[in-house]
């Protein structure tokens, strides 16, 4: 056992280091794309405001309308910033940077590492700025500092969900455009949720679904977290989704991509 230690370190520790290396490309390739870094950071302010000033006095939910919706666009924030690990680990199938990065000593699972890393960066980032500008707008979030690192476990668990998932459509996908379909979806399943308004407020069969998909308890977690009401099982169906999301998406995302690189 002793002689393989060393070994096993040093593959950890390569794994670390080639993660990093790739995650800090993807992050400077981004912000090369500033553009595409607005509409990723200001797109969910955006729709925050809109939900708050235009529907919000039209529409009827539990205290405050602030309140209730913030959980939601947090939540869409992180998924929509995540979904985008696909057209990026997309590009780099269709095109030269996948024959470059094979001929260099790092496993593909540095590679896409790396792309989740640097989604769950910059989703990160986007989260704060929906979160400080929904103070502004009168969110009052009565967490405390436990409620809050709970919250940002689910959080950072549905962002490693989302993030892996993308992974796995990007291997998947034969072009960016066929992946960026990934992400119009994941911006649009919130809407089919417990995230803007309450689900019995919609017809029998959007109730139905959005009772039951994997988005509303994610969001009600974050929600009762944030403001102190009580958290029934959705901690744990959010935990359940999340986890069986990464569990089937990183060894189907493998075999996929040794699929497909062989060809």
């Amino acid at each position: 056992m002793t002689a393989t230690s060393p070994t096993n370190r040093s593959q950890i520790f390569w794994l670390i280091a080639d993660t990093s290396a790739l995650a800090g490309r993807s992050i400077r390739l981004e912000l090369r794309r500033l553009d595409g870094l607005l509409v990723t950071v200001l797109l969910p302010v955006l729709i925050l405001l809109v939900f708050v000033y235009i529907f919000g006095g039209a529409l009827r939910t539990p205290g405050s309308y602030v309140d209730y919706v913030v959980p939601g666009v947090v939540v869409l924030t992180c998924g929509y910033g995540a979904s985008l690990t696909a057209t990026a680990l997309t590009q780099d199938l269709t095109t030269p940077t996948i024959d470059r990065l094979r001929s260099l000593p790092a496993s593909p699972a540095a590679l896409f590492a790396g792309h989740v890393t640097a989604a769950l960066l910059r989703t990160l980032f986007s989260a704060t700025l929906v979160l400080v500008v929904a103070v502004g707008l009168g969110f009052g979030a009565v967490a405390s500092p436990r409620a809050w690192l709970a919250a940002v476990a689910v959080t950072l668990l549905y962002i490693l969900a989302i993030g892996w998932a993308s992974v796995l459509v990007g291997v998947i996908a034969r072009s960016v455009e066929a992946a960026g379909g990934f992400s119009f979806f994941v911006l649009f399943l919130p809407y089919l949720s417990s995230g803007f308004v309450p689900p019995e407020t919609l017809p029998t069969a959007l109730r139905a679904f959005a009772e039951n998909q994997p988005l509303t308890p994610v969001i009600e977690s974050v929600r009762a977290l944030l403001l102190g009401t009580d958290l029934g099982n959705h901690g744990w169906k959010a935990t359940m989704w999340c986890t069986s999301i990464v569990v089937l998406a990183i060894p189907a995302s493998a075999r996929l991509f040794n699929r497909r690189t062989r060809q």
